[in-house]
C-alpha cells in the first residue's frame, strides 16, 4: 500500500488531495481518494487488517444500501417471516431507508454516517419509537449484507452499548400504568355492562384469557374444551385475513377459564355463525373477522357508552362535544388481564408468579413479561406485613 499526495491547478487555484494506492487479497488495485491525510492513514491502516485477514471489500465491489435492501427483503421472504413483518421492513425501506442513504454505497455507512442519518430523521419529525424501528432494520440489512460479502463491518452494531443502554432503560420506563394504558376493574365492568351479543362475550374472553386479538379472531371451537374448562392456542389470524402459527413457540398455551366465561361461551355457541372455519368470533358468514371491525363496532361503543372515553376537539351537529374512547386498541384489555393475573388476592386479583403470567400471556421470554409489568407485581414490603415480621422477631 501506498500513500501519496496529488496536487494540481484548476482555473489557476491550486489543489491538493491524498490518494491510497493498494491491492485488496484478490491482487486486484484500487485507488483512493480523501481530502484529508488524516483520514487517508486512518482508511491505510484499516483496510491492511482487513487485506490481511482477506475480509476486505472494495467500494467498486460493493452496491448501494438501496439495492442491498431488495436482496434483505428477498432473504426475509425465503426465511418465511410473516406478510405483515415484511411489509413493515419494506415501508421503513421505502419511507425512511431509500429516501436519506439509498444512493449510498455500504462502505460509505460508517458510524459517524449512521449517526448523521438518525439525526436527519429526528429532524424529519420520525418518532423516537419510529427512529429505533428503522435503526433495527438497517443493522438487520447490513448483516444480511455481510453474509454477502457486500460490506466488511455493520455499523448500526459499532455504534456502541451506550445507545443500546440508553433505549433499554427507557424501555423500562415506559411501563404500561393503570387507568392510562390499562382498565380499571370498574371500568371493565361499565364497558361489560354496555356491550351485549358477540360484542360482549368477545370482551368478556379478552378480559378474561388475555389472549391477542390475532389469537382471539383465529380462535376455534376445537381449542376450547368448555368441560374442563380452558383454551389452548393454537393458531391465530394475521392482518391478511389468513390464518397461521402463534406468534412464538411460546404463543402455544393453554389458558384456564373462569366459570362465568364457560357459561357465557356455551350460550354463544348456539348462536354463532356456522363456517368451515369453525371460529368463536366470526363474520357473519362464518369468515375471519376484520381487527377494525372489531374495534370500531365492538369495543369502542361500548367504552363510549359506558363513559369511558375522553372530549375530542371536534363536534357533532348539535354542538356537542364528540367523544373518543378512552382506550383505542384491543391491547389495553390484554393489558388488563396481566394486571388481573399480578395482583394479590386481597386486591381481587390471582396473585400469579411472575413465570406464571408469562406463560399465561405467551411471551417470547420471562424478561418481556418483566419489561412491562415488573412494576405490579407486589414489593413484598407491605407496612402491614413487616410488622408483623418485626414483632414475631423482636416479641
Amino acid at each position: 500500500m501506498a500513500i501519496r499526495q496529488r496536487n494540481w491547478i484548476h482555473n489557476g487555484k491550486p489543489g491538493s488531495a491524498w490518494v491510497v494506492d493498494y491491492r485488496d487479497q484478490h491482487g486486484k488495485r484500487h485507488i483512493k481518494t480523501f481530502k484529508l491525510k488524516k483520514d487517508a492513514l486512518a482508511f491505510d491502516a484499516q483496510t491492511h487488517v482487513e487485506v490481511s485477514g482477506r475480509i476486505h471489500v472494495a467500494d467498486a465491489d460493493t452496491i448501494t444500501v438501496a439495492a442491498a435492501g431488495k436482496h434483505w427483503i428477498s432473504a426475509c421472504e425465503d426465511d418465511g417471516l410473516e406478510r405483515s413483518t415484511i411489509a413493515q421492513y419494506q415501508q421503513h425501506l421505502r419511507l425512511h431507508i431509500e429516501p436519506f442513504i439509498g444512493t449510498k454505497r455500504l462502505t460509505e455507512i460508517s458510524v459517524p454516517a449512521v449517526r448523521a442519518f438518525l439525526d436527519t430523521l429526528k429532524a424529519k419529525g420520525r418518532s423516537p419509537a419510529m427512529i429505533r424501528a428503522v435503526r433495527v432494520s438497517l443493522g438487520s440489512l447490513l448483516s444480511d449484507a455481510q453474509e454477502r460479502g457486500l460490506v466488511v463491518r455493520n455499523a448500526v452494531k459499532d455504534i456502541g452499548r451506550r445507545k443500546a443502554s440508553k433505549q433499554v432503560a427507557a424501555r423500562h420506563v415506559e411501563q404500561v400504568q393503570v387507568g392510562v394504558d390499562i382498565p380499571t376493574r370498574d371500568e371493565v365492568k361499565a364497558i361489560l355492562a354496555h356491550a351485549t351479543g358477540k360484542p360482549r362475550i368477545f370482551i368478556m374472553t379478552a378480559v378474561l384469557t388475555g389472549m391477542r386479538a390475532s389469537e382471539l379472531r383465529g380462535l376455534r371451537w376445537t381449542d376450547l374444551d368448555l368441560d374442563k374448562g380452558e383454551v389452548t392456542i393454537r393458531q391465530r389470524a394475521d392482518a391478511y385475513q389468513e390464518i397461521g402459527s402463534p406468534k412464538s413457540a411460546k404463543g402455544r398455551r393453554t389458558i384456564p377459564l373462569p366459570g362465568d366465561l364457560v357459561t357465557a361461551l356455551k350460550a354463544w355457541k348456539d348462536d354463532c355463525p356456522k363456517g368451515d372455519l369453525d371460529l368463536v368470533f366470526p363474520t357473519g358468514t362464518g369468515g375471519i373477522e376484520y381487527h377494525a371491525n372489531i374495534v370500531k363496532r365492538w369495543f369502542h361503543p361500548p367504552q363510549i357508552a359506558a363513559g369511558v372515553s375522553t372530549k375530542t376537539d371536534k363536534v357533532d351537529k348539535r354542538g356537542g362535544p364528540i367523544l373518543a374512547p378512552k382506550y383505542p386498541g384491543l391491547h389495553a384489555l390484554r393489558h388488563f388481564y396481566a394486571s388481573w393475573c399480578i395482583n394479590r388476592p386481597e386486591d381481587g386479583g390471582l396473585g400469579l408468579p411472575p413465570k406464571v403470567v408469562q406463560d399465561r400471556m405467551g411471551h417470547s421470554s420471562i424478561q418481556v413479561t418483566l419489561d412491562v409489568y415488573s412494576h405490579l407485581f407486589p414489593k413484598g414490603d407491605d407496612g402491614s406485613q413487616m410488622d408483623r415480621a418485626a414483632s414475631a422477631l423482636l416479641g
